[in-house]
């Protein structure tokens, strides 16, 4: 199996309008992708035609080498999923539902559990009903990755926990890549946190795929750079094509750029000035990526 999930010209319309417009994408093993986009963006209508809870209007979708429609025991039993909305058996406790779920897998790791149940700090013998949130998005990650997938999907898994628990979770799928040589795909606004983790991109706008690239080649292609004038104030706009956005005040600018190897270079012989730069994070680089003239 070459990829782990393809889709070629994949289109769904709920009521005459395009949540994903002939969207091409393929994904090998391993990696963790970072899902991105803003909201209504269609990363969740994508997550459920790649599990087979959606069937696509036009193009195709396949996982794990099947076409989501015909996904089967074999398939879905490689697959973790936890959606952005989680409904639970409330009136389990949490040792009951995990003793529930693990029965549909032969390959349940029992000891991955227990060191899950701990290292985030839920309690077995609670009523999944009485759990928090947070609480339930925690068993929602145990009962998604305690069986080995070879793909595990998250839909916003981290949005209701705290700075350290969601700090165990991350080192955790890094540690879970390593381990079951799985590929991740993780959507999520909490950027800074996706930046620790992934090494590819995909964002949506409006249905379409607007960047589909790895975290290293996007950190290399943009940059902000702190400008000095050597000779007076500077031009009130600059107008190479590049700079993407700026803020110019007298001898000095801040400017955000997507620049190549001499851009820099020619930039300051051409101005008379002085250039320094530092890559733009996640978080920054996002209003770019989905076509945000303005971050």
């Amino acid at each position: 199996m070459e990829f782990v999930f393809e889709t070629n010209g994949l289109t769904k319309r709920f009521d005459g309008v395009t949540a994903l417009d002939k969207i091409d994408l393929k994904v090998r093993r391993p990696s963790i992708v970072g899902l991105l986009g803003k909201n209504g963006s269609g990363k969740t209508t994508l997550i459920q035609h790649l599990i087979g809870l959606k069937l696509p209007d036009e193009g195709s979708v396949s996982t794990l080498g099947r076409p989501g429609a015909e996904l089967g025991h074999d398939e879905l039993k490689r697959i973790g999923y936890v959606p952005q909305d989680i409904r639970l058996l409330d009136w389990m406790t949490v040792e009951q539902h995990l003793r529930y779920v693990s029965c549909f897998y032969p390959e349940w790791d029992r000891e991955r559990e227990q060191r899950l149940l701990e290292e985030l700090e839920l309690e077995a013998d609670k009523a999944v009903g009485a759990l928090s949130t947070g609480n339930l998005q925690k068993l929602a990650v145990i009962l998604a990755v305690c069986h080995h997938p070879r793909l595990l999907i998250l839909d916003e898994p981290v949005s209701d926990l705290d700075p350290i628990v969601r700090g165990k979770l991350l080192e955790f799928l890094l540690e879970l890549l390593r381990e079951d040589e799985a590929t991740i795909l993780v959507s999520s606004h909490v950027l800074r946190d996706v930046e620790k983790i992934v090494d590819w991109v995909i964002c949506l706008d409006s249905g379409k795929v607007v960047t589909d690239a790895a975290l290293d080649e996007l950190k290399e292609l943009y940059a902000q750079w702190r400008v000095v004038s050597n000779n007076g104030d500077l031009p009130e706009r600059f107008s190479e094509p590049f700079v993407l956005a700026q803020e110019v005040s007298g001898r000095e600018a801040c400017l955000l750029v997507k620049q190549g190897t001499a851009e820099m270079t020619v930039f300051r012989t051409t101005h008379g000035v002085e250039v320094s730069g530092r890559p733009l994070n996640l978080e920054e680089m996002f209003p770019i990526l989905i076509g945000d003239e303005s971050p």
